[in-house]
């Protein structure tokens, strides 16, 4: 049998919940952009730089040399800048996909599901929908599971049986 959460925690996965949904988009977008960065840089052999000679915002050439690529940009190297964004978003996205994983005490196998979707593209997106729509649904599930428990049984006031048995 799946563990289920615990009581204390329910009101603490709403908050996990939208932590990731944040942090899920902006890893996935981040990742879109360092996909057409790589594209830029390995088949179009550009890089993207800004404030530099070439202007405010400008692709330079790479040149491929003995020693690897090499880049004939001056200013700030943006395409490096967004490799090393992503990098730190996707270290917040795995510590998101951490806590809702360990609120929502789900099999070590979803986490790795949903770590994967800061490496592949568009899968942050789906997942993103998914995960939010199944946490949603059980919460609503079990929020109103524990407030009819909690309700006091209440007796109907036209069920005359027992006052009638109580008579005989």
């Amino acid at each position: 049998m799946p563990l289920e959460p615990k009581s204390a925690d329910l009101p603490r996965i709403r908050g996990a919940l939208k932590f990731y949904q944040v942090a899920s988009v902006i890893t996935g977008v981040m990742l879109l952009l360092l996909c057409a960065e790589m594209i830029m840089k390995y088949v179009f052999h550009l890089e993207l730089y800004a404030f530099g000679d070439q202007g405010v915002l400008a692709f330079t050439p790479v040149i491929e040399t003995a020693a690897g690529l090499e880049s004939t940009g001056t200013g700030v190297n943006l395409s490096t800048g967004i490799l090393i964004a992503h990098g730190w978003f996707y270290v917040v996205y795995l510590f998101s996909d951490f806590r809702l994983w360990s609120l929502m005490r789900w099999p070590f196998s979803r986490f790795i599901v949903i770590a994967l979707g800061g490496i592949v593209p568009f899968l942050s997106f789906f997942l993103e929908a998914r995960i939010g729509r199944e946490v949603r649904e059980y919460l609503d599930r079990r929020e109103a599971a524990e407030a009819a428990a909690a309700e006091p049984v209440a007796s109907d006031p036209t069920d005359t049986s027992d006052t009638l048995e109580a008579q005989q």
